[in-house]
């Protein structure tokens, strides 16, 4: 396969991939976990490399918080890791397989918060140097796709050193304080790392585009969805508010999710196609190539009594083709769902090989030829 002219297929597996370790939760055997993974036609995955937790104790045992108990991502409840040790052992089985690891970090909260000490943006590089150095020492650098030093910067519930809070709505990304803040931060751990792509994601806030200040980023990694809200009005009509501790969202989704969108299908559609198309011409505008790992139909979804897939799993496959006719996307993903604890989702071996073998037969623009990752 020509990598020079082709996408990767890329899924998001977060912090999932170190706190879902009991039994049934999907990632207690990483072996097993990656060989479906490669089975279904994936080559990268994006993870939290937990980088402010490595600079602090590659070693040591960290406590973390619930960020939420209704949703299937990581762990619903207070549990223990080590990210060190872990996270070379998952990325040399990542190697073996010859797939490739995007590097991100949703800054988990530990009991003793140590998020709070990136107070700038050389603090955040510092904490990126030292997670590539670890890697570096183990001999694995060289299964990194690309480094997200933040993810869906800058919202205050990833990003909360920015605030001193993980509430509120944020900063816009068209401020100066964010674009100074990826700028210095970008430039600073190049120095150190040059080889590697790097690159903030982010989520909404696509209405301004054209003053978002992009130049410092090596791709741009815009999460894309038909639910999300500044773009629909989906989850207002169905009354999803993004409960974290009450499942008063994921009835209502049973309730009112499917109908909901049956019943306006065409305008949802156009209001998800047209921010795709969007966003391919905002690559094209700035010359830089897109990754997209959590995507296209509703941003929450799980395993819930009530709750069918098979409507997601259509849009997500009708928005890929979409993206992938664009030729600017140089990885995509099938949805933010494609990872073993969505059993609804995740068995469909075939539904995958479909998603997958259609992204790698895509063809990237002439210009984004070669382009990182």
């Amino acid at each position: 396969m020509d990598r020079a002219r082709t996408p990767y297929a890329i899924t998001m597996w977060d912090f999932s991939w170190l706190e879902r370790r009991w039994p049934g939760a999907g990632y207690e055997d990483w072996d097993r976990a990656l060989d479906e993974l490669a089975d279904r036609g994936y080559d990268a995955v994006r993870i939290d490399a937990y980088p402010h937790l490595l600079s602090a104790g590659p070693d040591r045992a960290w406590d973390l918080l619930p960020v939420w108990n209704q949703h299937s991502w990581g762990a619903q409840s207070a549990v223990t890791v080590r990210v060190g040790p872990e996270l070379a052992g998952f990325v040399r089985r990542v190697r073996d397989r010859g797939l490739r690891v995007a590097l991100s970090s949703w800054y988990r909260q530990d009991r003793e918060d140590l998020r709070m000490r990136i107070a700038t943006p050389r603090d955040q590089a510092a904490v990126w140097s030292d997670t590539l150095a670890y890697l570096d020492r183990a001999g694995l650098l060289d299964a990194v796709l690309f480094v997200d030093l933040c993810n869906e910067f800058p919202l205050p519930m990833w990003a909360p050193y920015l605030y001193g809070t993980d509430q509120g709505p944020g900063h816009r990304r068209s401020s100066p304080l964010v674009a100074e803040w990826m700028r210095e931060a970008v430039g600073t751990l190049r120095q150190s790392w040059p080889e590697l792509p790097y690159t903030f994601s982010f989520t909404g806030q696509y209405d301004d585009l054209a003053d978002q200040d992009v130049g410092p980023l090596d791709l741009l990694e815009p999460h894309v969805w038909m639910a999300m809200p500044g773009t629909t009005d989906f989850y207002e009509e169905v009354g999803y508010r993004f409960e974290r501790f009450d499942p008063a969202g994921y009835d209502n989704l049973v309730a009112h999710g499917k109908p909901a969108y049956l019943a306006r299908q065409r305008h949802y559609d156009e209001l998800l196609f047209g921010q795709i198309d969007d966003i391919a011409a905002w690559s094209r505008s700035v010359g830089k190539p897109l990754v997209t790992t959590e995507c296209w139909s509703v941003v929450d979804y799980k395993d819930w009594p009530g709750l069918d897939w098979d409507w997601v799993m259509d849009l997500n496959a009708r928005a890929l083709e979409r993206a992938a006719a664009t030729g600017r996307w140089r990885g995509l993903a099938t949805s933010n769902f494609a990872g073993p604890q969505f059993a609804g989702n995740w068995r469909d071996v075939a539904y995958h090989r479909r998603l997958t073998s259609l992204i790698k037969k895509s063809v990237l623009d002439p210009d984004l030829a070669g382009s990182a990752p």
